[in-house]
């Protein structure tokens, strides 16, 4: 009788996560509701199953929702979606990330159209300390490809705790991920489609390297095609992930140069490398620089610069915790409020501040790793004495 005990003490969590997961993997299905829609839903109801256990007409009277929305939600399809895809996800040993997730990345929870689900496969770390994003164009010229390399090259060698991100196209991305793998540094691809596939297929054995240091992610489920859509959701979650976006080529129009944009609206850094007046890859790049949307990069160091990351891969010490130092006057003000009131929420810091979100979400990131504050689920911060 007691071995039955501890067996069902083992079967019945796993239940119970697989049942919360079928109605999160459900509502992002539901089509007419985006991220934040999906966010204000599962909060007004007050958590995933409660939202399909609903009536039709309770859920058409929630704001945002309407009788469209909540016939779609009370649809039969929609759940029995969701379990071939729990069904997809369990046999290929693929993990998800829930937006309430304690490990769900904490930069891309600052961004307010982020994912509500993510699918995952591999041995990466999301919330590395540092995480650069390295995109271009996928007809990449070989000065594009040695100064990637290069780039790469100098970040393993001076901070070899660097997460690589970009989206495994052709070009820029894939030499952006073959380099990391190269250089020993862990790299992650953001995915247009369902892990139940490699596009474009001419990178399944690289996509196999990343899944033993680094990884793939992806918002799509199994079945979906990598249709031109689905490639600019996908660099948002690639601008989202970052710390700086690194644009290494492109012409005035591209997946890259919106990349940057995006990037640019999250509040994280972007470089690019400038090239000649009349080439017309370079233009992409000189066009960033010339509008002040990225700084000029050459080099590593140019990088380090930017972020205001020391050439060497020392570890936060203690000392640091006890007698920190800030890089603005913005990191300071938002510690002495947590520490004043030792958890708040990201909203909470904002009033309190007087700063907007944009600059609260970069402090707090930047006091996150310093060992300063501890991020909570929901958008909150913990002080750290």
């Amino acid at each position: 009788m007691a071995r039955r005990d501890v067996k069902l003490s083992f079967i019945i969590p796993n239940l119970i996560l697989s049942e919360r997961l079928r109605y999160q993997i459900a509502i992002s299905l539901v089509k007419g509701i985006g991220p934040k829609l999906a966010r204000n839903l599962v909060a007004y109801v007050g958590n995933e199953q409660d939202v399909f256990a609903q009536s039709t007409r309770a859920l058409a009277k929630i704001p945002g929702i309407g009788a469209g929305l909540a016939s779609t939600i009370k649809s039969a399809d929609v759940l029995a979606r969701a379990d071939r895809e729990l069904d997809f996800i369990s046999k290929h040993d693929i993990s998800t990330l829930y937006f309430t997730d304690n490990n769900y990345p904490t930069r891309l929870s600052f961004c307010d159209d982020a994912p509500i689900l993510l699918y995952t496969k591999g041995t990466h770390d999301l919330n590395q300390r540092k995480v650069i994003g390295i995109v271009g164009t996928r007809k990449a010229s070989e000065d594009a490809r040695l100064n990637c390399e290069r780039l790469v090259e100098g970040l393993a060698q001076r901070h070899p705790d660097t997460l690589v991100v970009s989206g495994l196209a052709y070009g820029v991305d894939v030499c952006a991920h073959r380099a990391a793998l190269k250089q020993g540094l862990p790299t992650l691809g953001v995915l247009a489609h369902g892990l139940d596939r490699i596009y474009p297929p001419l990178h399944r054995n690289i996509a196999k390297e990343m899944l033993v240091n680094g990884g793939l992610i992806t918002e799509f489920m199994s079945v979906t095609q990598p249709d031109r859509p689905n490639f600019v959701r996908r660099n948002r979650i690639v601008a989202g992930l970052v710390d700086a976006l690194v644009m290494v080529e492109s012409p005035i129009k591209g997946g890259a140069i919106i990349t940057a944009r995006i990037a640019q609206s999250y509040s994280r850094d972007v470089l690019a490398f400038p090239g000649k007046a009349n080439e017309e890859l370079a233009k992409g790049g000189n066009y960033l620089i010339k509008k002040n949307i990225a700084a000029l990069i050459e080099d590593v160091e140019d990088l380090e610069y930017a972020l205001g990351w020391e050439g060497t891969t020392g570890v936060v010490t203690q000392q640091r915790t006890l007698f920190p130092s800030f890089k603005n006057e913005d990191e300071e003000k938002l510690y002495m409020i947590l520490r004043e009131h030792k958890e708040l929420t990201a909203n909470e810091l904002c009033v309190k501040s007087g700063l907007p979100v944009s600059k609260v979400s970069a402090s707090m990131l930047a006091l996150e790793f310093a060992g300063l504050v501890k991020c909570l689920p929901g958008n909150a911060f913990k002080f750290i004495p």
